[in-house]
């Protein structure tokens, strides 16, 4: 069966060394330590049954695929899924330094729970999520609500509270997100045949900014669920700021071990 006593398990069942794991787990067990729940204890221990949410969320195996593997059966699975998936959601509602700059984008997530989700330009039922991160750190800090796959970024960017999220700090978008008075590239105007050489310049320094919102995504993904999400409810959101959590642990990871490399060599 997999556990997480067993250190091999958990690379490839989260997405994060055994070091970050530790941390996350420590951080959901201070977070439910005031908690009494009522009822029958867990069959299995805290450290199990948040490896089960990241290898549900990692693999994308099905709950009567993956239960088994933990010795439960499916219904306790989805217990431990629904129980343990809203706390390890991204915490938000954080302020941001004066000088920070953000860049915000869209991103679909094909989920067959058809009451929240419309089929989008993936030709899939999907839902529509606006997604802010960290210029800087590349980190994410702001998961908004979903919202259905149909609708347009600039109307979702107020819609979905990544806007109130965010306030008036500095945010850098595609330009999808015309007219909501972030910092979107420069277009030609009616009868315009060229720009400015400096609209050009900023625009050529504006699109490698702006890529690294793409590559958050990227690794986001990693985490197949990302790909076709089935269970109803709020879990899509739960999901999406959850990965959103394990991939900042995972980027803090692979920063510090390329800082410690740099250094080695340097001696």
């Amino acid at each position: 069966m997999i556990t997480a006593s067993v250190p091999s398990w958990i690379g490839p069942f989260t997405g994060l060394g055994p070091r970050c794991f530790g941390t996350l787990v420590t951080a959901v067990r201070r977070d439910t330590a005031s908690k009494v729940r009522r009822g029958r204890p867990w069959g299995l221990s805290l450290e199990d049954r948040i490896l089960l949410v990241t290898a549900y969320w990692r693999s994308k195996l099905t709950l009567r695929q993956l239960a088994p593997l933990f010795g439960i059966s499916k219904s306790a699975a989805d217990r431990v899924i629904d129980h343990l998936g809203p706390l390890l959601a991204l915490r938000t509602g954080e302020q941001f330094r004066k000088d920070a700059v953000l860049i915000v984008d869209g991103t679909l997530v094909p989920t067959r729970y058809r009451t929240i989700a419309e089929q989008s330009k993936n030709y899939r039922c999907s839902t529509a999520h606006q997604v802010v991160i960290d210029a800087d750190s590349r980190l994410v800090v702001v998961v908004a609500q979903p919202l259905p796959g149909n609708r347009h970024d600039s109307k979702g960017w107020e819609g979905s509270g990544a806007k109130a999220a965010v306030g008036n700090t500095v945010t850098i978008a595609d330009g999808g997100y015309q007219g909501t008075g972030l910092v979107i590239p420069h277009r030609r105007q009616a009868g315009q045949t060229e720009l400015p050489a400096w609209k050009e310049q900023h625009n050529r320094s504006h699109k490698p900014a702006r890529s690294r919102v793409e590559h958050t995504f990227a690794r986001m993904k990693t985490w197949k669920i990302l790909r076709d999400y089935r269970l109803k409810g709020d879990g899509v959101h739960h999901a999406m700021r959850g990965i959103a959590r394990l991939h900042n642990l995972a980027h803090r990871d692979s920063q510090r071990l390329a800082w410690s490399r740099m250094l080695m060599r340097t001696r």
